[in-house]
């Protein structure tokens, strides 16, 4: 793999702002081909929605107040959202259909990243840098490390956020090295029309110790408008996010990791094992439950009398709620 030292950053910066302008545009994908009128066409394990199969990235992107709006987001497959040290959250943002320009700001990643990425085979993963007692875990990962020590090229720092809240990698340059990036399987996700049931929702309010995250239903767009800590959740540039599907699973999340700077102690998400999860689509909420036996398998929803919990299909969120 190619490296690139991070000093690289500097000297492409002043690129950012017309890279972060075009991000309404998709990047072109090398891998997209033509598709003959009337013929079928793939669906995505990841949307439910045709597409042309691409590699897998995974990208960790800050979300604390400062760091909003985000960049890019709303291209991504896959939102999950998880709570770190000091009650607050991140996300993780997981791209194969459709790349933005830019996405960002990117941030560290924590240990639990890495049970979660299992499932997406050897994808590669975006972060700025991790601790010390996480980095031999990335090395020994099934993935492709294109952070700044290995992708420098690929990221700027830019407006409109301050240091260090401003770092943007552009998915096209950091996918040149992982050229044998996994591309999507089944992760366990299913699409369909929704089942019967569930009960009528307006919205649904998701909290954390410092966090508070809001998915309200637009009738009128037939998604899921985002809002957090009581604003909108919009984008820097481009669209914002409109998920078909939003999915809280609660898991355990103790605080287990290494500490902040504060004394905080990063939590580490379960996402292997059982429990309870609320689907949100079509304006309904539906009480389901969760199966993640392995680490290198998906994640099975069922519904309460055991049936394939289907999601609508696009961009679908999962919100890690810790239980209790």
């Amino acid at each position: 793999m190619r490296r690139a030292p991070i000093a690289v950053l500097a000297a492409v910066a002043v690129a950012a702002v017309s890279l972060a302008a075009c991000d309404d545009d998709p990047a072109p994908r090398s891998s997209a081909t033509a598709t003959p009128s009337g013929s079928a066409r793939q669906l995505s394990p990841f949307t439910g929605r045709p597409y042309e199969p691409a590699p897998v990235l995974a990208v960790k992107v800050d979300n604390v107040a400062p760091a909003r709006p985000q960049t890019g987001i709303a291209k991504a497959d896959i939102v999950y959202v998880e709570p770190v040290e000091a009650g607050l959250s991140r996300i993780l943002a997981v791209y194969s259909s459709s790349l933005p320009r830019t996405v960002g700001p990117v941030r560290s990643a924590r240990a639990s990243d890495l049970e979660l990425l299992r499932q997406f085979g050897r994808p590669a993963f975006a972060y700025s840098g991790a601790r010390t007692s996480v980095r031999p875990d990335i090395g020994r990962a099934p993935l492709y490390d294109v952070s700044p020590a290995n992708a420098g090229h690929a990221y700027v720092r830019s407006a409109p956020h301050r240091a260090p809240h401003n770092l943007y990698a552009r998915p096209d340059s950091l996918l040149t090295e992982a050229p044998r990036a996994a591309e999507p399987r089944d992760i366990g996700f299913r699409f369909g029309a929704a089942p019967a049931g569930g009960t009528p929702v307006d919205a649904r309010t998701v909290t954390y110790p410092a966090f508070r995250m809001r998915f309200g239903w637009s009738a009128e767009r037939e998604a899921w408008l985002v809002g957090m800590d009581n604003a909108a959740y919009g984008a820097a540039y481009g669209p914002r996010p409109t998920p078909s599907t939003v999915v809280v699973q609660y898991v355990d999340a103790e605080p287990r990791g290494p500490k902040d700077k504060f004394g905080n102690r990063s939590p580490y998400v379960e996402s292997v094992g059982k429990g309870r999860a609320v689907v949100l689509r079509d304006g309904r909420a539906f009480e389901a439950r969760w199966q993640r036996p392995f680490p290198d398998g998906g994640t099975t929803y069922t519904t309460a009398e055991g049936e394939p919990m289907t999601f609508d299909p696009g961009q679908v969120w999962v919100v890690f709620a810790p239980r209790g």
